[in-house]
């Protein structure tokens, strides 16, 4: 690739050289999150989903269940890898060699909370940088809590989470 003008060949960009991590508690995945994570694919090597263990929730499933919802939605993307964390976010991304963060920005409610966030992480980690997308505008609206109590209101949510995570909320609402 050159630069326009000049004929001089232009480095690749230090971001496209990087490990990116998308930490949640994805519970359940959402197609907003889905939508994240394909798009910063395509601007990073790597993306690591990093589920979040939080022994003081008490998330619908398991890590192990999250784990493999979002492994068979990537399943064909080699570039997308999935991993559960407990602890600091910036430990975690020094022991898997990501200086990226991910977040998404739904709302302007979002923006005060992941600012704050991301100025701790990186007080924490000087190296840490994060990134912020915005979802595609179809799923501004949309979180995980609000798809667990539309379903367990008998709403549809067919396009709003992966066909996976619709039959593992049916599987899991039989069972209450």
């Amino acid at each position: 690739m050159t630069e326009v003008g000049t004929g001089a060949r232009r480095k690749k960009s230090p971001l496209m050289e990087k490990t990116a991590i998308y930490p949640g508690s994805f519970d359940p995945i959402t197609n907003g999150h889905v939508d994240i994570i394909l798009r910063g694919a395509k601007l990073f090597p790597r993306i690591l989903v990093a589920v979040l263990e939080n022994p003081k929730k008490k998330p619908l499933f398991t890590t192990k269940e999250r784990m493999d919802m979002i492994r068979q939605i990537f399943q064909n993307r080699a570039n997308i890898e999935v991993k559960a964390f407990q602890g600091l976010l910036v430990e975690f991304a020094k022991a898997n060699d990501a200086k990226i963060v991910i977040r998404g920005l739904r709302a302007i409610s979002d923006f005060e909370y992941e600012f704050q966030m991301a100025l701790m992480n990186q007080k924490l980690n000087p190296a840490i940088e994060t990134f912020f997308m915005m979802p595609n505008a179809k799923y501004t609206f949309l979180s995980s809590n609000l798809v667990k109590e539309v379903f367990s209101l008998s709403g549809c949510i067919h396009d709003l989470v992966p066909p996976v995570v619709e039959h593992k909320l049916r599987e899991k609402f039989a069972k209450k």
